[in-house]
């Protein structure tokens, strides 16, 4: 996600200093016209607003926050941009980090995948100071078609957590919709194009159907990232007090398909597990194209 952000940034005119734990995609960068750097440090001393896109909460606090990290190196007055997806807790733990230090944060997830990242249309979704979110938002322009202020720092990865409840359990629903489909005898194509315009018809049906029948699980958004966002929204329900009982039933799917060495498919295909049970494949019949 990272590499396809930083790509739009530097092709909108902006200086990039570039570091990651993996050479590949910094010098890949550094072909493009970043300055590429040593550690995290350094890419933070050199720079006006320090974004970091990483996997989980815990490498988003060892990245800002360990040695030589980015916040060792932030001068005050500077803006850290996490634009990870990770607990809530965790962002409130490394903003007030940062304000202890006289820096800015923002925590800045997004929705939209690999396809809009690349596009520059990524939704974000932003938790910080309205003052904050202004100096940052010419940045957020460049990388996605939206960006939302939607409360105190937390708030941007609560949203996201929302956001990832509903993706999850609308893939879940499609793919049962679609496998009674199939195994009643019916195209699924048919199905799809009969149900798309009411009210079951969403963003999520129109773009993972198609991947399904033409079983095309390259990841946009893996399942094993889902699960991880699914988990962190359980913990913060747990500690909220608040039941999820549609959610957990998807992480639990979602689990299991990791378990079955099927993780790094796209999140599309969570329609294999209940293809599984029901011993049916969702596809379109041969010979028939897609509508």
């Amino acid at each position: 996600m990272g590499r396809p952000m930083s790509k739009n940034l530097l092709k909108a005119g902006h200086q990039l200093f570039v570091y990651d734990v993996r050479r590949e995609p910094v010098e890949e960068l550094a072909g493009l016209g970043a300055e590429a750097c040593a550690s995290g440090k350094e890419a933070a001393a050199r720079a006006e607003v320090t974004i970091t896109m990483l996997p989980d909460g815990p490498d988003v606090e060892a990245a800002i926050l360990g040695a030589d990290g980015v916040l060792s190196g932030t001068q005050p007055g500077s803006i850290i941009v996490d634009m990870s997806s990770i607990s809530p807790l965790a962002a409130q733990r490394v903003g007030a980090a940062c304000v202890q230090q006289g820096v800015e944060f923002l925590d800045a997830p997004v929705s939209g995948g690999e396809p809009k990242a690349v596009d520059g249309t990524l939704a974000i979704m932003v938790g910080g100071k309205q003052e904050t979110f202004e100096k940052a938002r010419p940045l957020f322009a460049v990388m996605g078609s939206s960006a939302t202020l939607t409360g105190p720092v937390g708030a941007g990865n609560v949203t996201k957590l929302a956001n990832q409840i509903m993706v999850a359990c609308n893939i879940a629903a499609m793919g049962e919709a679609l496998v009674l489909a199939t195994k009643a005898g019916l195209n699924p194509e048919v199905v799809f194009q009969a149900v798309k315009g009411g009210l079951a018809g969403s963003t999520v049906l129109n773009a993972k159907a198609p991947m399904v029948m033409e079983r095309n699980f390259k990841p946009g958004f893996r399942i094993r990232l889902h699960q991880k966002d699914l988990r962190n929204a359980l913990l913060a329900a747990e500690a909220m007090k608040v039941s999820l009982p549609l959610t957990s039933m998807t992480q639990q799917i979602l689990m299991a398909l990791m378990n079955s060495g099927r993780g790094d498919l796209d999140h599309s295909a969570i329609v294999t597990f209940i293809e599984d049970m029901a011993g049916v494949e969702v596809q379109r019949p041969e010979g028939a194209a897609a509508g």
